[in-house]
């Protein structure tokens, strides 16, 4: 345990489980508060939470309202006092349910764009992107506000550099994360808001609950994951980390991944 982010106070969107919940954990060991913004109840995060010795609030908030993201930051304002961090790590992989690569391994085209349909297509982006820039842009005005600068972290997939047939939806949409994370990071640059991103490969979290005993759906991801192996939501709470910290003071703009080595061609 260290105390990287002593003091701090880290508002985590999607932090009821997965790479949100690990992530509240890790920011927790060193040192901050933690705000959990979650359709889903939080409080075995907030039991990890405090376990590690600190204090943690948990809001439902659906982060395609603009109210429920502004609501949840003001809740962090008003029980600790200020934002130093935040994670937008709320997504959805379908708007049916099922992750993108148990879908492909079944060998259905249902969801290739030629049959898809636009209100599927659309709820994706509508979590994934419009959501994402819903947090951000609450996370931003209070930090600005503060004028004491402010990490923000957005939860990007390798999907957002790799096209994966029938999942459209799920790569456009965190393609749009990347990008979004590169402007918000230019145009906050001279301001001590650092805007970054992390691109997961496939991560052994809900979103793909399953894929082990699925041995196509298994195979398909292990083909493009060099390491042969899925993450650990940990590892990528671990690449929260650095980019949340001090030790990142000079990156914004930018999309980590740790993803098993997917990008070594």
């Amino acid at each position: 345990m260290g105390n990287a982010l002593e003091g701090k106070v880290a508002v985590i969107t999607g932090g009821a489980s997965g790479i949100g919940q690990a992530t509240a954990v890790r920011f927790a060991e060193e040192g901050a508060d933690i705000v959990v913004g979650d359709l889903a109840p939080a409080d075995e995060t907030l039991r990890m939470v405090e376990k590690a010795g600190r204090r943690g609030i948990q809001l439902r908030t659906d982060t395609t309202s603009s109210d429920d993201c502004d609501a949840l930051v003001a809740a962090a304002v008003s029980e600790f006092g200020k934002v130093d961090v935040g994670v937008a790590s709320a997504g959805i992989a379908t708007a049916a349910g099922p992750s993108n690569v148990q879908t492909r391994a079944a060998g259905e085209r249902a969801t290739h764009v030629v049959n898809i349909a636009t209100e599927t297509f659309q709820r994706v982006l509508d979590v994934n992107v419009v959501g994402v820039m819903q947090t951000d842009r609450a996370l931003a005005r209070q930090m600005l506000e503060q004028g004491t600068g402010g990490s923000i972290i957005n939860i990007a997939s390798s999907a957002a550099r790799i096209p994966l047939a029938g999942a459209a939806p799920y790569c456009v949409s965190k393609a749009g994360v990347w990008m979004l994370t590169k402007v918000m990071g230019l145009e906050l640059a001279e301001t001590g808001v650092r805007v970054n991103a992390v691109g997961p490969g496939y991560t052994a979290t809900p979103m793909i609950a399953g894929i082990e005993d699925n041995r196509p759906a298994y195979e398909m991801a292990m083909s493009i994951t060099p390491m042969n192996r899925l993450g650990r939501p940990e590892e990528i709470a671990a690449t929260c980390l650095f980019l949340a910290s001090d030790e990142s003071s000079f990156m914004t703009g930018q999309l980590l991944h740790p993803a098993g080595g997917q990008f070594t061609g």
